[in-house]
């Protein structure tokens, strides 16, 4: 079997040299690639169709500072190769625990941000400061989600069920437990047993101990920014209930342009020009892309911490709240000793979060690009409009919260577990679901999420119940 499969791969290494010689394909990736053309084509097939298969590391470089997606220092010695499949599969073997012998090769499966980081560094370094990179050890190392996750998904949810639930976009940690023998098209092969795998999640915890992965947004394995700039890859996570900014974008104004004109647009190019390249923002124009305009001026430069154009952080918590100061949240505590940016009652636990003037430099960050579009007039109406919603929807969390309170007060509920019981159940959709939806139709003109989808008449109509509910266990004892 083993002689059939040296012959195979030398075929195609032959095929590959004469073929695919203007590419300057290494020869370890040649390797890869002929195998994996026929056990994995369609991987193979989507890394051509990406600039990894056709920009070689040299020319790369060569590109101008504001068109450069890479270090200008690069470790690798041959700068004449494209990046293949041995370029990211093969590094750093000795801190992957999922390493394993392959065909000659130390391989691993999941490739890291510690991977990445050999060309894009500043990238990896920017988002280790996004609140997503702590994505999975900000969720499980709070008790409160141990709380909610068995109130949520089952009364013991096992690993499997974790994994498909919360962590599908928080993170999975990545284990390696133990080895197993496969049956391949090559034949019998050794491989690694992952626990938590497959996964994209924004925080997976990898088996090098990296935090992250740059395939939440840039999928495997085109690696493509067409696709990380375009809305649909963020509403695999900012799609629901809780984080409806997918939803939202899709109904106003400026998901109304992109829906009809998106095919006329420029996904590609670098620096992303306004005006040019595209005619309104999706999700990568105002939080994460290098934007100028007609003239090559800068507007904002490019980031991957994500959060440095947010002043506010609007979902997720009880109330909206500043941003915190660092992305591992597990630091902050409230003066009830708990895992939480505010106290119960609303008021901001401000040793752990942005002061007021990094949230004006941040949200002057914001406006330059909404600018960049809209007179200073439109502008200031907008973010006028969106600082009264954020008052009024804590505001409308805290009737919530003391209604909650009196109950447990009065002993009609129980506090051990904040999130089992109706009233309760009640108060968290209050903030997860009815308070967020009307925050995200603020900030990007969601017209009806503000009002009766969720909106505005959902948080009243709450309140309304929690109060008939706490006078119902009152009557009833």
């Amino acid at each position: 079997m083993y002689k059939h499969i040296i012959k195979i791969i030398s075929f195609f290494f032959l095929f590959y040299t004469t073929s695919f010689a203007q590419s300057s394909i290494s020869p370890e990736t040649q390797i890869c690639l002929s195998c994996h053309e026929i056990v994995t084509p369609g991987i193979v097939k989507d890394w051509k169709a990406g600039l990894h298969s056709k920009v070689i590391l040299k020319e790369a470089l060569s590109k101008d500072p504001l068109s450069r997606k890479v270090n200008s220092s690069l470790s690798f010695k041959n700068k004449d190769i494209v990046i293949g499949c041995a370029e990211c599969h093969t590094l750093n073997p000795e801190s992957h625990k999922d390493t394993f012998d392959h065909n000659g090769f130390k391989v691993h499966i999941v490739v890291s941000p510690k991977d990445c980081a050999v060309c894009h560094s500043k990238e990896v370094e920017e988002y280790e400061k996004n609140l997503m990179s702590k994505a999975h050890i900000n969720l499980k190392n709070n008790p409160l989600y141990d709380k909610l996750i068995k109130s949520s998904l089952e009364p013991n949810p096992n690993i499997l069920s974790e994994n498909d639930a919360c962590l599908a976009c928080h993170g999975t940690k990545v284990e390696v437990k133990g080895k197993e023998i496969r049956n391949t098209q090559m034949g019998e092969m050794e491989f690694p047993i992952l626990l938590g795998w497959a996964n994209n999640g924004v925080g997976r915890i990898n088996p090098d101990n990296s935090q992250g992965a740059c395939t939440s947004c840039h999928p495997r394995h085109s690696f493509s920014m067409e696709i990380a700039r375009k809305p649909y890859t963020c509403s695999q996570c900012h799609k629901g209930p809780d984080v409806p900014a997918y939803k939202v974008y899709s109904v106003s104004k400026h998901g109304n342009i992109y829906s009809s004109k998106k095919n006329e647009w420029n996904f590609n190019n670098t620096p992303w020009k306004v005006g040019e390249d595209f005619k309104a923002p999706t999700c990568a124009t105002c939080h994460v892309s290098l934007l100028v305009d007609t003239n090559d001026n800068i507007i904002v430069e490019r980031t991957h911490q994500m959060n440095d154009r947010l002043s506010w952080r609007i979902f997720g918590l009880i109330y909206a709240h500043p941003h915190p100061k660092d992305s591992d949240t597990t630091k902050i505590k409230n003066k009830a000793g708990l895992p939480l940016p505010t106290e119960l009652t609303g008021e901001f636990v401000k040793e752990f979060l942005i002061d007021e003037k990094e949230m004006e430099k941040r949200e002057k960050k914001m406006k330059s690009i909404c600018m960049a579009c809209h007179t200073s007039s439109w502008v200031e109406s907008h973010f006028t409009k969106f600082h009264n919603t954020i008052k009024t929807t804590n505001e409308q969390t805290l009737e919530a919260t003391k209604i909650l309170l009196e109950a447990w007060e009065k002993g009609v509920a129980n506090a051990s577990c904040i999130f089992d019981e109706a009233i309760e159940k009640m108060w968290v959709e209050q903030w997860l679901f009815y308070a967020n939806s009307v925050r995200f139709a603020s900030a990007m003109g969601g017209a009806d999420y503000g009002v009766f989808e969720k909106g505005r008449w959902y948080l009243n109509k709450n309140i309304q119940n929690m109060k008939d509910w706490l006078f119902f266990l009152l009557k009833k004892k």
